[in-house]
């Protein structure tokens, strides 16, 4: 029976091929995102590691908290440059240096615009070139930086904008913005790319200017005399230590640094997987309905078999085999074609703004093992069903013409099967939604089953719709097609279940893109609402990329400038309180002037009377840990420093949230705990309101701030949801994946159905039918197929959307139903209808009309 399967995969390459195909797909998805993350991952662990080269232990900030939730707004304390001095005088170490840090270091194009980095960090440090055993980077070209106003760029921000040798490039970190001479040309050793992120290098002097830390340290890299031992020179050290500094190996330093993206790079791989598994689901699709096809096209091969006295097991491991060399060559291929769509991968999230270091591709043996067990596993799984039809497939059907399979004893109980797991599987997801008293464990659990179950719920119920859908699907095609067109809607509904199959297929993807477009419609439509409500102002200042918060100096400086009426900023940083590590925000006394809020507890005195002790909040949270006016509660800052805080107010939070986070101190507070205070935006209002003149005078007055940009209030909030349409479009790329394994399924059932119809197609060909009108008849046939598809695929992810954005109702996200996206969705339904029908109807339009009719 082996090398009768064989010999029949051998003879069918095509239609094994097709079948291959959908798992082709989805295993490169694996294979791919395993390859890129892997080489992230390793362009990381390169970054982190040549940073502490040749140190043995290394003194670094301490934060009192963990602060990676928010980088962007924290950083760690420093320590005093004096501390070099006494660690340089202990007996066991050789050499010491130390260096100033900053990830917020914009760098200025010859456009007088901030580089963009596409969220990456803008770097910036110290070096010495008295140390240069301990400098992580390497000149291309050039000199040090020596002199104060001297700067080293790293080759990618030199190569992209056009900078070389003798340049003046503008700089900005802490203050106005800066023009330094660019010495020379860098680049970090060990790592091919950087990705987007950029970096700077200064005299120690320099850095501490531009980063705000005169006389302050960051870091302090140690080498050991030969023969100590790493654990006697850190137990040396600590003694020595300020409250705000700790020591490590160059190894846990390394580790520690890498938590910061650890998480990051997990989030890129699962979420990139789930796409590659969701392409898997529906390949799982494609080839059930494919294998069953060929299985009833092959009924009489398989009663031959019988009456020459295979047993019903060997005809179902012939099947099983069939389908396990289809697997494991389906998974080959997709295994090493993971390796180019890794580059794909990676070509995609940089152009949505996601471009991440690299050092050289990994291909690890657990890519191997995965991407061949998955794909063979689930073809396998997807055997089981066909096979087993297989089987019975009685002998008297080899000598029957038109015998067709006999139904399962199982049969009868299939419509009420199919109801049950529709039915349980619409109750789990309207539970693990609806239900708010679940933990989020057994929710995830319930929603995740339950919308896996739906989806095979509807797929075995959709038979029954498939006549009256064709009958509406299938009219427009009549009406234009004609002959051509009628034919196409009855050999839809001709196999109902054939068809139900095949339509599901691409169900699956359209139901996901659906439910993630009314997702983000509903958290775009609730944005806009709350930013309406909230924002009163003219104007406001942010970032360039309106998300990082921008140097508080840039606000500061504009009270008193020409067409400045009043400024009030909005501070962001971190803090932790009542048991977590949060966001913190602070407020200045005129906060009324550019923003409303309604208040539940207290009023519009509130921001003033803040002082240095005091805190308002949103009536969520107030009532969540039961916090009521006058209630105290203890915040600690990054540098340690905790104070008792009172509750002052209470505010009504927009659905659609708002700037503040959960705790919201005075500015002055705020600066007087965080030494280099930072603002997520600063709102203002000009004389006579919003101008032409008044937006001109107002970048004017932020010329010196190049990282600072004017926006109104419709200019914020259509930048602000830039990067929702950004990951929406990531999203809908990446799930045209399993779109494009539906379409191989659409192609494989037309081929194979004109394989089965090869004698009706000669006869119409015989009794007139030109070439052209049976490629008509394919293609409306494939047209309306997809439009089933498209039609299941929109009710579903409706549903789907419904019950999650009124379980998230709370949490700023409310139903709004695209309709022109679903219109995109279904004329894109009908362009899949298009391709899947190229192939099979030029087969069928060049069928000879004589050996056609004698086909059997």
């Amino acid at each position: 029976m082996l090398r009768f399967a064989l010999k029949g995969l051998a003879g069918r390459k095509f239609r094994a091929s097709l079948t291959a195909l959908a798992i082709v797909v989805g295993v490169a998805m694996i294979s791919g995102t395993y390859v890129l993350t892997d080489t992230i991952d390793n362009g990381f662990n390169s970054i982190f590691q040549v940073s502490y080269k040749n140190a043995d232990v290394v003194v670094s900030g301490k934060a009192a908290f963990d602060t990676n939730n928010n980088g962007n707004t924290v950083e760690p304390p420093t320590f005093p440059v004096s501390l070099l001095g006494q660690l340089r005088a202990l007996p066991d170490v050789a050499l010491a240096a130390g260096s100033v840090t900053s990830d917020n270091v914009k760098l200025v194009g010859k456009d007088g615009k901030v580089i963009s980095t596409g969220g990456a960090p803008s770097l910036g440090f110290s070096v010495d070139p008295r140390y240069q055993i301990f400098n992580p980077t390497q000149l291309t070209t050039g000199a040090w930086p020596r002199g104060p106003d001297e700067i080293v760029i790293d080759g990618g921000t030199a190569s992209s904008q056009g900078f070389k040798v003798g340049d003046t490039i503008g700089v900005q970190a802490v203050g106005p913005e800066r023009h330094l001479r660019i010495t020379g040309i860098a680049k970090l050793s060990g790592v091919s790319s950087i990705g987007g992120a950029t970096f700077a290098l200064f005299t120690e002097r320099t850095a501490q200017q531009l980063f705000g830390k005169v006389g302050q340290l960051d870091f302090i890299r140690i080498q050991s005399k030969s023969g100590v031992d790493t654990p006697k020179l850190v137990s040396e050290i600590k003694p020595l230590l300020p409250s705000t500094a700790t020591v490590r190996d160059a190894a846990a330093q390394a580790k520690q640094d890498k938590k910061q993206v650890g998480g990051f790079i997990s989030f890129i791989r699962y979420a990139l997987l789930a796409f590659g598994g969701v392409s898997l689901f529906v390949g799982a699709f494609v080839i059930a309905n494919t294998l069953s096809i060929t299985i009833a096209q092959r009924m009489r091969e398989f009663a031959t078999l019988r009456t020459l006295g295979a047993s019903r097991r060997q005809v179902l491991w012939a099947v099983v085999v069939e389908a396990f060399v289809i697997g494991l060559f389906g998974s080959i291929v997709g295994l090493f074609l993971g390796l180019a769509l890794a580059k794909l991968l990676n070509a995609l999230l940089v152009t949505f703004g996601i471009d991440l270091p690299q050092a050289g591709t990994v291909f690890k043996g657990r890519t191997v093992v995965v991407s061949l067990l998955v794909g063979t596993l689930v073809t396998l799984v997807a055997s089981i069903r066909p096979a087993r039809r297989a089987t019975r497939v009685p002998p008297i059907a080899a000598v029957r013409e038109g015998s067709v399979l006999p139904p399962s004893r199982f049969a009868k109980w299939g419509p009420f099967t199919a109801a049950a797991i529709l039915t349980g599987a619409i109750a789990l997801v309207a539970l693990g939604t609806l239900v708010g008293s679940l933990a989020t464990g057994p929710r995830l659990l319930m929603i995740g089953v339950g919308v896996l179950l739906l989806f095979f719920g509807v797929s075995m119920n959709a038979a029954r719709v498939v006549r009256p859908l064709a009958a509406v699907l299938g009219a427009p095609a009549e009406t234009i097609g004609g002959a051509p067109g009628i034919l196409a809607r009855d050999n839809a509904t001709r196999n109902p279940s054939r068809t139900a199959s095949t339509a599901s297929a691409l169900m699956i993807g359209l139901a996901l893109v659906t439910f993630v477009a009314i997702f983000a419609k509903g958290i775009r439509s609730e944005f806009e609402s709350a930013v309406n409500q909230l924002f009163t102002a003219d104007y406001a200042i942010t970032a360039t990329n309106t998300f990082t918060p921008i140097d508080a100096t840039a606000g500061d400086s504009l009270p008193g400038k020409p067409g400045v009426k009043d400024v009030t900023p909005i501070r962001a940083g971190s803090g932790r309180y009542l048991g977590s590590n949060s966001d913190l925000t602070a407020v200045a006394p005129n906060m009324a002037t550019g923003i409303h809020v309604d208040w539940t507890a207290g009023n519009g005195s509130v921001p003033r009377r803040l002082g240095n002790d005091g805190f308002f909040t949103n009536d969520d949270y107030a009532k969540s840990h039961h916090l009521r006016l006058g209630s105290r509660v203890n915040v600690e800052f990054p540098s340690g420093k905790k104070l008792e805080l009172k509750l002052l107010g209470i505010y009504k939070e927009p659905s659609g949230g708002s700037p503040f986070a959960n705790v919201t101190i005075s500015t002055k507070l705020f600066d007087r705990e965080n030494p280099r205070p930072r603002d997520l935006m600063v709102l203002i209002n000009t004389p006579g309101g919003v101008s032409d003149s008044n937006t001109a005078t107002l970048k004017k007055d932020v010329a010196s701030f190049a990282d600072a940009k004017v926006q109104t209030r419709d200019q914020f909030k259509a930048n602000f949801e830039k990067p929702i349409n950004s990951l929406l479009n990531l999203l809908f790329a990446l799930l045209a994946l399993s779109v494009i394994v539906s379409l191989v399924g659409i192609v494989n059932t037309l081929v194979l159905t004109v394989f089965e119809r090869t004698r009706e197609i000669g006869m119409l060909r015989a009794v007139g039918m030109t070439r052209r009108q049976v490629r008509m008849m394919i293609r409306y046939e494939s047209i309306v197929t997809s439009l089933m598809g498209a039609a299941l695929g929109i009710a579903v992810g409706t549903f789907l959307a419904v019950l999650v954005t009124h379980a998230l109702s709370s949490q700023g996200i409310a139903f709004a139903f695209p309709v022109l996206q679903v219109v995109y969705f279904v004329l894109a339904a009908i362009v899949v209808g298009i391709l899947a029908a190229v192939l099979p109807a030029r087969r069928a339009a060049r069928l000879n009309v004589l050996e056609a009719l004698q086909y059997e």
